[in-house]
């Protein structure tokens, strides 16, 4: 007896890179909140969590994990389990079925995103006889991904666009102007920064010629990285998945000072546990696509078991191993953007959005498709044509009208604004405030009495 047409050795492998990764991605998402909690403590002089731990104050647990609150590794737990033991309530006045389906909607594009990306090169698989049944299925190369379908990138791109419609109807089903004010910031938002992501994604693929997911990155491990033969496009590329995630300085869907939660204001529970889910696993899909684009994916160079024509078991690991790394560093760079740049107005975003980066766009797209006519598709003449480009724009921005931009204010006294004859220190003078073991910076100042 034959198997069926569709179950093939390609099939398994997506099957079991879809299992896989959705829960890389979602002990990704614990890893980003606690990772964001320390980042934003370290930047802001603060230590952020180092007391929470695995054992929930039992004392049978205390000994099994015992140092693990050192690190304060189990706040994110704590999180989760507040997020579940919290009342789950719909205010009055809001639509039952919208507000319940819109974190779903939010959450399921982030979590679908990822399918197409090949995490893992090709793997040239055994023939696998499958138990019980008796079926043996006939080997071959096979792409590690959870869909290595032909319009893989247009795939990512419009899934990603689906995200909107979740913050949407949450913010209108809330029955509540500021959620409703956020879902409309958003929509904006999202549909305008779209552009100029869509502009530089042709950039790319004008320049490879496909679009196959693994064969832009068998074109940059021949011709070298994107990032460097792009870097123009990279940058607008990156500004539009900040926007499109509703990162730092774009986050004025929620923007807590003006919008008190924005369009998640009403949620509460595990439904707000799905937004906050679907944003940190938006960034990780987006990093992931910025890897692949500019950064060659899995490759790297002078390595040979990261070449994409290295199809052993034991690349594939070492592919994966890499760009879940390249994907990791992509989003410790986001969370620095953060807690760096302060939120623009939002008039501010749609202006850099329809006065700066889609006219770039535009001109690089069109730059592009001149040298691809002209076949100069190598690094260094694409480089140049970047080099020309950044030059002349800076040229241009001087004689542009004047933007409404805030100026900044010097606070005398403070950190940065130091007053006549002092030191800007804004740390705490108490030793045990900047001790980083609470319970053992404790005993040692009373030893020390």
């Amino acid at each position: 007896m034959q198997p069926p047409a569709f179950l093939n050795v390609q099939f398994l492998v997506s099957a079991l890179t879809i299992v896989v990764i959705i829960h890389v991605i979602l002990i990704g998402v614990v890893g980003c909140i606690y990772a964001e909690r320390k980042i934003s403590a370290y930047i802001q002089d603060r230590i952020g969590p180092n007391r929470v731990g695995f054992d929930f104050g039992l004392p049978f647990l205390q000994k099994l994990f015992r140092g693990f609150g050192f690190w304060g590794l189990g706040q994110a737990l704590a999180d989760g389990l507040k997020f579940i033991l919290k009342e789950d309530f719909t205010p009055k006045g809001a639509d039952k079925i919208l507000f319940t389906l819109a974190p779903m909607a939010a959450v399921t594009p982030a979590l679908i995103g990822f399918a197409i990306i090949p995490w893992g090169g090709i793997w040239h698989a055994p023939d696998i006889t499958l138990p019980l049944i008796g079926w043996t299925l006939e080997g071959g190369n096979v792409i590690v991904a959870g869909a290595p379908v032909n319009v893989g990138i247009i795939f990512l791109l419009a899934v990603a666009s689906l995200g909107v419609y979740g913050i949407t109807l949450g913010g209108w089903a809330s029955n509540n102007k500021y959620s409703f004010l956020g879902g409309l910031r958003c929509s904006a938002q999202m549909i305008s920064y779209e552009i100029p992501m869509g502009l530089a994604l042709l950039s790319v693929l004008l320049v490879v010629g496909t679009l196959l997911p693994n064969e832009i990155v068998k074109w940059q491990a021949d011709h070298g990285w994107l990032i460097f033969a792009q870097p123009l496009a990279a940058g607008i590329f990156f500004i539009a998945a900040l926007a499109e995630a509703n990162r730092l300085p774009f986050d004025n869907a929620e923007a807590e000072q003006e919008l008190v939660g924005g369009y998640h204001t009403e949620y509460a529970s595990m439904r707000f546990a799905l937004f906050f889910l679907a944003e940190y696993a938006h960034v990780i899909t987006s990093s992931a696509f910025f890897a692949l684009l500019f950064l060659g994916g899995y490759h790297l160079p002078f390595i040979g078991a990261l070449s994409p024509d290295a199809v052993g078991l034991g690349a594939v690991f070492a592919k994966v191993a890499v760009y879940l790394l390249k994907v990791t560093l992509l989003i410790g760079f986001i969370m620095l953007i953060r807690w760096t740049i302060p939120r623009l107005r939002f008039d501010q975003v749609m202006q850099v959005a329809w006065q700066a980066v889609i006219p770039m766009g535009l001109v690089i797209l069109v730059s592009t498709a001149v040298m691809v006519y002209f076949e100069q598709r190598s690094l260094l003449p694409l480089l140049g044509m970047n080099i020309v480009l950044a030059a002349i724009m800076l040229a241009v921005q001087p004689m542009l009208p004047r933007s409404t931009r805030n100026r900044k204010v010097r606070l005398a006294g403070s950190r940065f604004s130091p007053l006549e004859g002092e030191v800007g220190d804004t740390r705490p003078t108490l030793p045990l405030a900047l001790e980083d073991r609470p319970m053992e910076g404790t005993a040692q100042v009373f030893a020390a009495r």
